[in-house]
């Protein structure tokens, strides 16, 4: 079966084949042949509570790749802004952004597939982390959707304040971009979701 046969199987060609369903992803525009000489570098972006961290660990631990979280490359002055409720500007992220790149430019240069959160709100964010082999998982959900999931969390810096600011810039991937798309709407658990995606991929 060649790679672009793989990314567009029906549903019951991939029930039949794997027992999963690879139309949980709404949107996969990845070239025929993108990845056939280059390791997948995922980068699993959306707005904060709509579960990136989830998702990229399963991932990552599924397929044994390389993993890192975005809020790890902030630098403190970011992280107590996030944590008193201030919206970060963009002069803020260049230097996040920049240290983001570097990882994923060093899994590219070494062979090795990675999976990395990143919330890459603005097209121009993704701009900076868009190199050979980098697919953007987008996990795309309405306010209501995405409130209520990080209502339930605890422990993170992000307030559920601030979403207002992150709907307000967010742009989301557009099809000149390579990206998979999964619809929180569906409420797909995080293994339903791992698997849509490693589905799409065809890995």
């Amino acid at each position: 079966m060649s790679e672009h046969e793989t990314l567009t199987m029906t549903r019951d060609d991939t029930e039949s084949i794997t027992g999963s369903v690879i139309d949980d992803v709404t949107e996969n525009t990845i070239p025929d042949g993108y990845l056939r000489d280059a390791a997948p570098i995922l980068v699993v972006m959306g707005v904060c509570g709509c579960g990136k961290t989830s998702v990229a660990t399963a991932i990552a631990e599924r397929q044994g790749w390389d993993s890192a979280e975005a809020d790890d490359f902030h630098p403190q002055a970011n992280i107590d802004k996030m944590a008193a409720g201030i919206p970060l500007t963009d002069d803020d992220r260049w230097g996040w952004l920049d240290k983001l790149a570097a990882w994923i430019r060093e899994h590219i240069d070494n062979g090795k597939p990675g999976v990395v959160t990143c919330s890459a709100l603005k097209k121009v964010y993704r701009d900076k982390l868009r190199l050979p082999g980098v697919v953007f998982v987008y996990l795309s959900g309405d306010y209501d959707t995405v409130m209520e999931l990080l209502a339930h969390r605890s422990g993170h810096f992000m307030k559920p304040a601030m979403l207002d600011s992150q709907f307000a810039i967010l742009e989301p991937p557009s099809a000149d971009e390579v990206h998979l798309t999964l619809d929180l709407s569906k409420h797909l658990s995080v293994e339903q979701e791992t698997q849509a995606v490693l589905d799409a991929l065809g890995v």
